[in-house]
């Protein structure tokens, strides 16, 4: 019925995979199959076999693209998964880590049927926000009682802007999308057991960890900090672009995205040039003032506890300067500015899990004595972390002047 057409599998019908992953391979002339959990978003997707992103230009009109040659399947459809991954030329995942557990395993089970029937290895495109991808499929293959190398694992650095969807706009159309114009796809050339598939938004790069680095310390550092200072000065705002345009703040987001980037250079000299480092700051910077596309401040900023994470996008930038001995007080900063993040979402309520954790901070915040432990283990430090612990609890004790005067 499709003859020779390639074919897609992808996990995760959400924003990412439909207006990134699943667009690149729909346009290309690809099949694509999506697994979601949703069963009345793949309900929709069956009954229309396409959907509509606008493309939300800068200071331009909108692009419609129409997506077609799309089919769902319920991730309980087990069976019909994995014959779709056992015929399919490559599959990709993207849906958050927490779902990937048990999505892997499905991944797993289709690896071993078609490694026992001679067919091609399957190559997945982690299309994750996580550092190290390959390592937690490969755990888990393992688990599964596979060795880990029968399948391609291709790490991604995602850098598509995708903001949530509004009420209004769903209820006109729920399968609308809205996204940036950006639609570059960096994998990992390594990673694949087949040819890295030859299309024009692909961009293989060789030693991957150092283009996820880059977009966790310079694209998700300073679209955090954006938020961050943005939400301390004027807290009534709502989009990252009406903030990003204020002068002080813009100089607030530069400092600490130039501190993680002369990081970058001294761990990745031959990946990155201190040019090519501030070209892609000041494209970001661009891109974080489009108006229409309207990504809000509480989107990008929300999830503290992982965002304020030892291994994420600021306390993990902090620990890279620290390593090259290089000064991150710029990015500590952004950190202080965390702790002051109260924004709502449409509904006028905060993030569900960022009330708890901002009241763990505060004992911080009011209480030097015996406070090691405690930061310690809410931001998942290491016990070498001497000196980022040292900052950390310098802020701190900042804060409490601050609100005691003393």
């Amino acid at each position: 019925m499709h003859g020779n057409r390639k074919k897609a599998v992808i996990f995760g019908a959400g924003n990412i995979g439909r207006s990134f992953i699943g667009n690149i391979f729909a346009s290309n002339g690809w099949r694509v199959i999506f697994v979601d959990a949703n069963s009345e978003l793949v309900d929709r997707l069956n009954n229309r076999g396409s959907y509509t992103i606008l493309i939300k230009r800068n200071n331009r009109g909108d692009e419609t693209v129409t997506v077609s040659g799309i089919s769902a399947l319920h991730s309980s459809q087990s069976g019909e998964i994995i014959e779709e991954l056992c015929s399919c030329s490559l599959c990709a995942t993207s849906v958050g880590q927490n779902a990937l557990r048990f999505v892997v395993p499905q991944i797993a089970e289709a690896v071993k049927t078609r490694a026992a029937s001679g067919q091609p290895p399957l190559d997945v495109i982690i299309a994750e926000n996580i550092r190290n991808g390959a390592d937690f499929f490969r755990g888990i293959f393992i688990e599964k009682g596979l060795d880990g190398s029968e399948a391609g694992l291709v790490e991604t650095s995602i850098g598509k802007m995708v903001p949530t969807m509004l009420r209004e706009d769903l209820a006109v159309d729920p399968l609308i999308l809205h996204a940036e114009e950006y639609n570059t796809l960096i994998l990992d050339a390594e990673g694949f057991k087949n040819p890295v598939p030859d299309l024009p938004e692909i961009k293989a790069v060789k030693n991957i960890a150092a283009w996820v680095d880059r977009k966790l310390f310079i694209h998700n550092l300073g679209h955090a900090a954006a938020a961050y200072f943005g939400y301390r000065k004027f807290p009534e705002r709502h989009l990252i672009a009406e903030i990003i345009t204020d002068n002080e703040i813009n100089t607030l987001v530069r400092g600490a995205m130039n501190e993680a980037a002369a990081s970058l250079l001294s761990e990745y000299p031959e990946d990155f040039t201190a040019q090519t480092l501030q070209e892609h700051i000041e494209d970001l910077l661009y891109r974080f003032g489009n108006l229409a596309l309207g990504d809000t401040i509480f989107r990008v900023g929300r999830d503290l506890s992982r965002k304020l994470n030892r291994n994420d996008r600021i306390l993990g930038a902090a620990g890279l300067c620290l390593k090259h001995g290089l000064p991150c007080n710029k990015i500590m900063e952004v950190f202080n500015a965390a702790l002051d993040f109260r924004a709502v979402d449409e509904w006028g309520a905060m993030y569900a899990s960022d009330t708890e954790f901002l009241k763990k901070t505060a004992v911080f915040s009011i209480d030097e004595s015996g406070s090691s432990s405690l930061i310690f283990s809410l931001l998942g430090l290491k016990d070498d972390d001497l000196i980022l612990e040292q900052l950390i609890k310098e802020k701190l004790l900042l804060r409490k002047k601050d609100k005691t005067g003393n």
